[in-house]
């Protein structure tokens, strides 16, 4: 074969041909590669053939069916006189009359190429780097913003391992990208051991596992020492340069901490200087640690004259907004604003800081933590039991009551003592003083009062569901124990027993996000918790309650001995049922997928043809009905990827049939005769 000429033909002598391919000129950047032919030159040449006149003579023209792009660049470089018109022009030329037509040069050109793969882009960029050029000029040179450069080469510090797997094919772009999040190769080996093993590889995952030991740029400790201080101090943040982070992961959580304690303890200094006996500092409080401990009273400090202005004024501009926009859906954005700013400034002047009595301070002290916003919380005015007044200001005992009244009721020696109404009615001797009061009395006094706290409980759902979601959060984050004053409660249902995929499942991974998200937002003493739950809207207090109540789902099959234990079980799962059908529960939608180690290899064979004849019909599973144990699992496993089955105990009434319906061919759902018939 010959391969053809190639010369430099004057720019003024081509003329696009009518026969390119490419028509659609969106997305085409001609000044892009205008501006990269003016800054390295022309990388290659142009396909033309000569233009014939009517008597198929040359005409000293050529037309440009193939490199109509870089044809066009050429023309704008011609306008903006930074190329002339005569310049020569580097091209393969096509003899006249060629057999070959000029749409198929065109579209040969076109389709013959292979784009670059990534993973060699991202070493080009590697190597030019390494060779003295800037990020910058790296993304200047090829038109892209510069975080796109950085994008590139991060991923270039994912282990070679996993860089060489991504090559072949074994891995792909979206999970090489999540394993970039870390910059240590072995950990990004250890955790791709891990997922490779399971059906759940979503990068979300992978970043979940490369960062659980790091602390989160929105973590509290973080906003309250601020992520400079972080950075000065020799700490190190993980980022994510594909997705939102957040502010990324902080990699010292140990550093961390000591900051933090070292900025409370310094706070602590300024609050023991206002003239408190003592300051304890900690990270945070357990609920209830002033339960023993006396308060002093404070007094609001009042508002100034300007202070009582401003508060009437911002409430009257609170109200004539909500006024104006009483029959809107919803308020403008800048009208939005504007009330949170109000709502926010109403309560910096009502939340009034309190003073005490310096007399009153030399014997009480403060406890200095952190909030849950990333604030300072100081609590002032707790007095210690050692520090409390040893004498009542009226020289009586602080508590009061009454003994047993007793009457003596019998003759002799047999005597009986019992109350009587006489007896109630009467004062205590005054030498006696005044003494807690019976048991029995307490009983049948604080018996009234659970009855008509049982009441008015009832009559408040608002109030009710905060208790529940109260004891129910207590329950499962803190394990508190001792009596509640609602005895409700939720059992978490252990799972010991589980296939290896399901860890890494999407339920598991959702439920484990929702479980951090609560976590994260949950105040952490008992008293805020409360609070807390009840400012809750009743969207958010509905979905944690959900949420607790999750965690006691049981669904569980249990072999059973006796005849009471199986019914049990029975009614159990019958309820799981009903459940499941209220839910639209469906597994496949869930990520189940039957594969030989979570089913196919642990069921018989027959077991493995039933699953294979329901999922793909009759033939499919003639075809491999030969095969010996694992062969047949193996096999089936192909067979079943993506044809939405799923074994018996895992199929939701109602829904099962619907979706056999919907997504397996008509031949194999109308059974043997049908196959055969196809």
């Amino acid at each position: 074969m010959a391969l053809n000429a190639s010369r430099d033909i004057p720019f003024n002598k081509l003329v696009l041909s009518q026969s390119n391919v490419r028509r659609v000129k969106a997305g085409l950047s001609i000044e892009e590669l205008a501006r990269d032919i003016e800054r390295r030159g022309l990388l290659q040449s142009l396909n033309v053939r000569p233009v014939l006149d009517g008597e198929g003579t040359e005409t000293g023209t050529y037309e440009v069916p193939a490199g109509g792009r870089r044809f066009r660049a050429l023309e704008l470089l011609v306008k903006q006189k930074k190329l002339t018109k005569t310049a020569p022009v580097p091209c393969v030329v096509r003899e006249a009359g060629s057999a070959i037509l000029a749409e198929d040069d065109s579209l040969a050109e076109n389709v013959q190429r292979v784009a670059l793969h990534p993973l060699d882009q991202f070493r080009a960029f590697r190597d030019m780097l390494e060779k003295g050029m800037s990020e910058e000029e790296i993304a200047a040179a090829f038109f892209v913003v510069p975080a796109v450069v950085k994008q590139r080469l991060r991923l270039m510090t994912v282990s070679d391992k996993l860089l060489e797997i991504y090559e072949q094919d074994g891995m792909k772009l979206e999970q090489l990208m999540a394993f970039s999040i870390s910059d240590d190769p072995a950990r990004q080996e250890q955790v791709w051991e891990i997922v490779s093993q399971s059906h759940n590889r979503e990068p979300y995952l992978i970043r979940r596992m490369l960062t659980e030991k790091t602390v989160r740029a929105s973590d509290r400790r973080v906003r309250f020492v601020g992520l400079d201080a972080y950075l000065a101090a020799g700490g190190t943040v993980m980022r994510d340069l594909f997705e939102a982070d957040d502010g990324g992961w902080l990699q010292d959580p140990t550093l961390l901490d000591r900051l933090v304690m070292e900025k409370l303890a310094a706070a602590a200094e300024d609050i023991r200087a206002e003239g408190w006996k003592w300051v304890e500092t900690a990270l945070s409080f357990p609920w209830g640690h002033t339960r023993h401990l006396a308060e002093i009273d404070g007094v609001p400090v009042v508002l100034l004259e300007e202070e009582a202005a401003r508060l009437t004024a911002l409430h009257s501009e609170q109200e004539t907004i909500e006024a104006e926009y009483a029959q809107a859906d919803e308020f403008p954005e800048d009208v939005d604003i504007r009330l949170g700013e109000i709502e926010q400034a109403i309560e910096a002047l009502e939340e009034r800081p309190v003073s005490f009595d310096p007399a009153d301070m030399v014997r009480a002290g403060a406890f200095v933590s952190l909030d849950t916003d990333g604030t300072l919380l100081v609590e002032r005015g707790f007095v210690l039991p050692e520090d409390m007044s040893a004498e009542p200001e009226d020289g009586h005992d602080e508590s009061e009551g009454y003994d047993d009244a007793v009457v003596h009721h019998g003759t002799g020696d047999d005597v009986e003592e019992i109350g009587t109404e006489d007896t109630f009615d009467k004062e205590p001797e005054e030498e006696d003083g005044l003494k807690p009061l019976s048991d029995r009395l307490l009983t049948e006094l604080t018996a009234w009062r659970t009855l008509a706290l049982r009441d008015a409980f009832a009559s408040n759902p608002h109030i009710a569901l905060t208790e529940l979601l109260h004891t129910l959060v207590r329950d499962l984050y803190w394990q508190v124990s001792g009596a509640d004053c609602l005895e409700a409660y939720v059992r978490e249902i252990s799972l010991p027993v589980h296939s290896p995929d399901m860890p890494g499942s999407l339920p598991a991974h959702a439920l484990r996000q929702r479980n951090e998200g609560w976590k994260h937002d949950l105040p952490e003493d008992e008293d805020a918790l409360w609070r807390w739950i009840d400012g809750l809207d009743d969207t958010s207090r509905l979905a944690l309650l959900a949420h607790c109540l999750s965690f006691g789902i049981n669904a569980l099959h249990e072999s059973s001995h006796g005849p009471s234990l199986a019914r049990s079980v029975r009614e159990r799962l019958a309820r799981a049922d009903r459940l499941a059908t209220a839910l639209t529960l469906d597994l496949v939608e869930a990520g189940w997928q039957p594969t030989v180690e979570n089913y196919l290899g642990r069921v018989t064979k027959a077991r493995i043809l039933e699953a294979v004849r329901e999922a793909r019909g009759s033939e499919a599973a003639e075809r491999i009905a030969h095969l010996k144990k694992n062969d047949m699992a193996q096999a089936a496993e192909r067979l079943l990827e993506g044809a939405g089955w799923l074994p018996e105990a895992l199929r939701t009434k109602g829904l099962s049939a619907q979706m056999k319906t919907d997504e397996v061919p008509d031949y194999l759902a109308d059974g043997p005769a049908a196959v055969a018939a196809e």
